[in-house]
């Protein structure tokens, strides 16, 4: 795996429903590097931290791999990487075979993995689509979060070297089957919840 962008976003008012709501899901490439802080990422836009920023999900990482999926889905869209409101476009990241508390090297920083993305209504804003939520949802391919044990400045062309595997955890896409599966395999639910490198949030929606 290797970084192909890093994106940031500023703050866009959207109407949601009559209702101004600011979001930062509207992300572009730099032309450097970014920094990935304890919380977030430096000169990027957070609005809702109940839900984004924050130790268990300081930066967002999705697949270039994953585009080609979307694309096809949504071929008149004006494509450029950070159009899921990712900071790292990632290439070859597979969530099926990365496991929560897996730790890595990219750039000057060191990450552990915390958890999937869990998409908001503003995805479908972002791809004006009113059941995007919902595909994406169903594609399973929802990229990740971390935490930043090591700050540093990452950038476009840095390998992301595996420092540790943590073998007793569940995958990425383990944990994002059972947070939306209808019906939960009880052995895995409890395995995910006793997990000490999931995010909290993350914890506190498999509990419910």
């Amino acid at each position: 795996m290797k970084i192909l962008s890093t994106n940031i976003g500023k703050s866009v008012i959207i109407d949601y429903h009559g209702k101004s709501v600011k979001t930062g899901i509207y992300k572009s490439p730099t032309k450097q590097g970014i920094y990935l802080g304890r919380e977030d990422v430096r000169n990027d836009s957070v609005i809702d931290r109940r839900y984004h920023g924050g130790e268990d999900k300081a930066c967002y990482l999705y697949a270039s791999n994953h585009y080609e999926f979307w694309k096809q889905r949504f071929p008149d869209l004006d494509w450029q990487f950070g159009m899921f409101g990712e900071n790292l476009t990632i290439a070859d990241l597979e969530e099926g075979s990365i496991r929560i508390g897996d730790i890595y090297r990219i750039g000057d920083a060191k990450v552990q993995v915390t958890q999937p993305r869990q998409p908001c209504f503003k995805l479908n804003y972002r791809f004006n689509c009113n059941t995007m939520v919902k595909e994406f949802i169903a594609a399973e391919l929802p990229g990740i979060y971390i935490r930043v044990l090591e700050e540093g400045f990452v950038k476009a062309g840095d390998p992301i070297v595996l420092l540790e595997r943590n073998e007793a955890s569940l995958t990425v896409r383990d944990i994002y089957k059972l947070l939306y599966a209808k019906e939960k395999n009880p052995a895995l639910l409890e395995r995910a919840i006793s997990d000490p490198a999931l995010a909290d949030s993350c914890r506190k929606d498999l509990k419910e």
